[in-house]
């Protein structure tokens, strides 16, 4: 079983890195052919940064939106930052540069609970597709089903933490043989099982879903543009080709 869980996490990976690269190519490539920021945006470069700064890290546009629903998406993707902080502690060494600092500040601190905040937010992204009719009206049969899974993953998580605890060395040793092909055991747990099990299934999905909002944000030209369209023509490279072409004729 557990060579059969170092094969799956291995070849999930490669679909992960593989078509999420693939896919983050083509939303370099697509070209933008209009000027479509969403007003009022900034007139400059660096305030399309601070822009985009603000957007990713405390979901602005949400925000002024939604008051509530920004509350459990915050709180899912901060505890979901946080968990992936303290699950580093598999790969890193103890004694790695500012590690000991990360550990003792973030994952002891806070880490230990940032299941809480993710399944509690993801409860509350759920309630929304159900209580509230017209996003339950867009919502697809995927759209519970990530959620669900996510929700599964971060209850399977809590219980090791708190209920059923593993041997968190065993499971090192497991997660650092990975890298080097050297199958360890894991350790016997249902939960760690389903836990695994799942992230294999999240990983698989994720170039084919839409969690590529998480890169495809960084390439939204509402959101990435500079308000200047008075001051600059706005063109594509392809179309600015053919403008060249027709202004030197």
């Amino acid at each position: 079983m557990s060579g059969f869980i170092a094969a799956l996490l291995w070849v999930s990976l490669i679909v992960f890195v593989v078509f999420t690269a693939r896919k983050i190519r083509q939303y370099w490539k697509t070209p933008a052919p209009l000027k479509i920021p969403t007003t009022p945006a900034p007139v400059t470069q660096t305030g399309v940064v601070f822009r985009m700064a603000r957007e990713v890290v405390l979901f602005e546009s949400l925000f002024k939106s939604n008051k509530w629903i920004w509350v459990f998406g915050w709180m899912f993707h901060l505890g979901l930052l946080l968990a992936f902080i303290r699950h580093l502690r598999y790969v890193v060494e103890s004694d790695s540069f500012m590690w000991p600092v990360i550990s003792n500040v973030i994952v002891q601190s806070f880490g230990q609970y940032a299941g809480f905040a993710m399944v509690i937010g993801l409860l509350g992204l759920l309630a929304r597709r159900v209580v509230v009719e017209r996003i339950r009206y867009i919502s697809s049969p995927s759209d519970y089903l990530m959620l669900v899974m996510l929700i599964i993953i971060g209850v399977s998580g809590l219980i090791m933490s708190f209920v059923n605890h593993i041997d968190v060395v065993q499971l090192k040793m497991f997660v650092i043989g990975l890298f080097g092909f050297d199958f360890q055991s894991l350790p016997e747990s249902g939960a760690l099982l389903i836990h695994l099990l799942l992230v294999v299934v999240l990983m698989l999905v994720f170039p084919f879903s839409k969690l590529l909002h998480a890169p495809g944000v960084f390439f939204s030209p509402t959101r990435n543009q500079v308000d200047n369209p008075r001051e600059k023509r706005h063109l594509a490279p392809w179309a600015a080709e053919k403008y060249n072409d027709h202004v030197d004729k």
